[in-house]
């Protein structure tokens, strides 16, 4: 069982002064009557439920990963993709606050068609919630690792190059797709270990939830539910040890670049948390940067013709050492 070193102090002073800086700037996001009425009203965000409605092009193919019905994903191949050039990977997944109601593998469809168009193989992971029959501690960090794990199957059957993978997740997934990169460090004794973790050249977190002490703070005002409690089976100070195999923060250096993307309106990844856990993370060695696109929020960032879209796209070619899309 991995055990808290001195190095986290650095880490979890940036977040209190994350915090701390949050606070402060609450006004901002509670402007008064006569501020409104001198500054002009800003678009309406887009919500999960817009996400839903983008159209893809490509709807892939649907492949079970796992017995349960939610152990799939749904596989995209790039056009010109062969045996003898074999594309490159994103394993994606979608957000949702760890809770089936608020999104599924719809959510993150977009994307994934999206980077297919663009030349890039994905693999759109669906797995089972913590209000899901076997998810939650730790079904659903099972689901997802052992959804990762089965691009090697799929590599057997269809052109993919297997040392090219990149993992890109929104939110809540965006969480557990730095987990995923952080997997291979697990204890033995973990109830998180198992399987072969799949290498990674990177980690492209959207709008993601990287410390889950930080986030059970702010958690009814976003996902308006009690969720780290829900997936960790109990509050952070209940279950330190779950927290500290479960939660990003705790378990750098990831060993792999990673990128944090969301808008300058994105309240569930505000810039300053997202910079907290790019100052821990480099900290401990690793290559981590936080992208902020101006006057998108949390979904801008899961379309791929806002801006935050196309920077997450660019974000993960650039991961694969591919040039940035020009279309």
């Amino acid at each position: 069982m991995r055990t808290p070193t001195p190095h986290h102090a650095p880490a979890r002073a940036a977040v209190l002064r994350a915090i701390v800086t949050l606070i402060c700037a609450a006004p901002a996001f509670m402007a008064p009557a006569t501020a409104s009425a001198q500054s002009p009203a800003q678009p309406r965000l887009m919500r999960a439920g817009d996400v839903d409605t983008v159209p893809v092009r490509d709807v892939g193919v649907r492949i079970a990963y796992g017995r349960d019905s939610l152990q799939f994903g749904e596989l995209r191949l790039p056009a010109g993709a062969t045996n003898e050039h074999r594309a490159p990977i994103a394993i994606v997944i979608h957000g949702g606050c760890w809770y089936s109601p608020y999104a599924s593998v719809r959510n993150s469809a977009p994307l994934a068609d999206a980077l297919t168009q663009s030349g890039v193989a994905t693999w759109n992971v669906e797995y089972r919630r913590y209000n899901n029959p076997g998810g939650g501690w730790t079904g659903t960090f099972r689901d997802v690792a052992d959804g990762a794990d089965y691009v090697r199957t799929l590599a057997t059957r269809y052109p993919i190059d297997t040392t090219r993978v990149v993992i890109t997740g929104h939110s809540a997934g965006g969480h557990l797709a730095l987990w995923l990169a952080s997997r291979r460090t697990l204890d033995r004794s973990s109830p998180l270990f198992g399987g072969t973790p799949l290498a990674v050249l990177g980690v492209v977190s959207v709008g993601g939830i990287a410390d889950l002490r930080e986030f059970y703070g702010r958690e009814r005002n976003t996902c308006g539910n009690p969720a780290v409690e829900s997936l960790l089976g109990g509050i952070p100070d209940s279950v330190p040890a779950r927290l500290r195999d479960a939660s990003p923060i705790e378990r750098l250096p990831l060993g792999v670049p990673s990128v944090h993307i969301a808008g300058d309106r994105d309240f569930i990844a505000p810039m300053a948390v997202r910079e907290a856990y790019v100052t821990a993370a480099t900290a401990r060695g690793d290559k981590a940067r936080a992208v902020t696109i101006a006057g998108d929020g949390h979904f801008e960032a899961m379309t791929p013709y806002k801006a935050a879209g196309r920077a997450v796209i660019d974000a993960i070619r650039g991961v694969l050492d591919i040039p940035p899309d020009k279309r």
